[in-house]
């Protein structure tokens, strides 16, 4: 199971979010659990901050709704600082994938993300018509887009669409960051 930073504050601004957004749509639980594929009881549960949601959960939730991902987590502040290794941060059940927020608009969202040596990561199919945009910032990755595979070195980047399978594997003894970008096409 994926997991979210267990800060409070984070699941209360998820829940808020979440809930803003149902009622904007005069959306019941009912209506949002089918939408998304997530049950009433566990989105109820977010919405009230009484349980910490998954990053998987999260992108369901995001995919479902036609939302992007970080528009879950509000910031009303005229400037943000995203110091690297502190705030909001994701991480897979093997804590080998971790990604923090940096940058959410509309339509695009731009992350760091960490890949633990010698390991893989295969994400949560994001939404349909979303590009993502891929560079290597520290060692090398090798990429997988339909089955083709693509290797990165320092400050390489790739683009790709993110609703088809990819995969990330980095195969040295070090980590790899990346700063990643989806561009949301609603």
């Amino acid at each position: 199971m994926d997991e979210i930073n267990d800060s409070k504050e984070i699941v209360l601004q998820i829940g808020v979010a979440l809930k803003k957004y149902r009622k904007e749509k005069n959306m019941s639980l009912d209506d949002l659990s089918e939408l998304t594929g997530v049950s009433k009881l566990t989105l109820g549960n977010i919405e009230r901050g009484e349980t910490n949601p998954t990053l998987a959960i999260i992108w369901k939730i995001s995919k479902g709704i036609s939302l992007p991902l970080l528009a879950l987590f509000k910031s009303e502040d005229s400037a943000s600082l995203y110091r690297a290794g502190e705030g909001l941060r994701f991480s897979n059940d093997q804590k080998n994938w971790i990604i923090e927020p940096i940058f959410k608009s509309n339509d695009i969202e731009m992350c760091r993300a960490y890949l633990q040596p010698n390991s893989s990561y295969q994400p949560e199919g994001h939404h349909v018509n979303t590009t993502e945009i891929v560079t290597a910032m520290t060692g090398s990755i090798e990429i997988q887009v339909n089955g083709e595979i693509y290797t990165l070195n320092q400050y390489d980047t790739i683009s790709f669409r993110a609703d088809c399978p990819h995969s990330y594997t980095n195969h040295t003894d070090s980590e790899t960051v990346l700063h990643i970008s989806l561009k949301y096409d609603f």
